[in-house]
């Protein structure tokens, strides 16, 4: 087993940037997994991704929109998106939802 701190910083970027590209593939591939599920499972969500992706580009002087950036994680529009993939949340992932308060996040998003 290798030990992660003999890694270089360059090394540990590439490493980083291909899990990221995975997981956005992933979530691309899985359309049948709603964002309202993810929130409730994981506490995190595409849209979760597309802000957090635009929060690094504005920490570096780039400016993206939140269409662009969504559009970046969800590979293609994200009204597209929705009319293609999106269904109407169960009363029960709603609730679950409204009850763990993650929809609060700095944007509304």
């Amino acid at each position: 087993m290798t030990d992660t701190t003999a890694i270089d910083p360059g090394t540990t970027l590439e490493l980083e940037a291909a899990a990221f590209r995975r997981l956005v593939a992933h979530l691309r591939e899985r359309t049948d997994v709603q964002n309202i599920d993810l929130m409730n499972l994981a506490g995190f969500c595409r849209n979760c991704l597309a802000n957090w992706y635009r929060e690094a580009a504005d920490e570096r002087g780039i400016t993206l929109s939140k269409e662009v950036s969504r559009e970046i994680v969800y590979g293609m529009p994200y009204a597209e998106w929705q009319s293609r993939y999106q269904t109407e949340a169960s009363p029960e992932a709603a609730a679950a939802f409204a009850r763990s308060g993650a929809h609060a996040t700095k944007d509304g998003a």
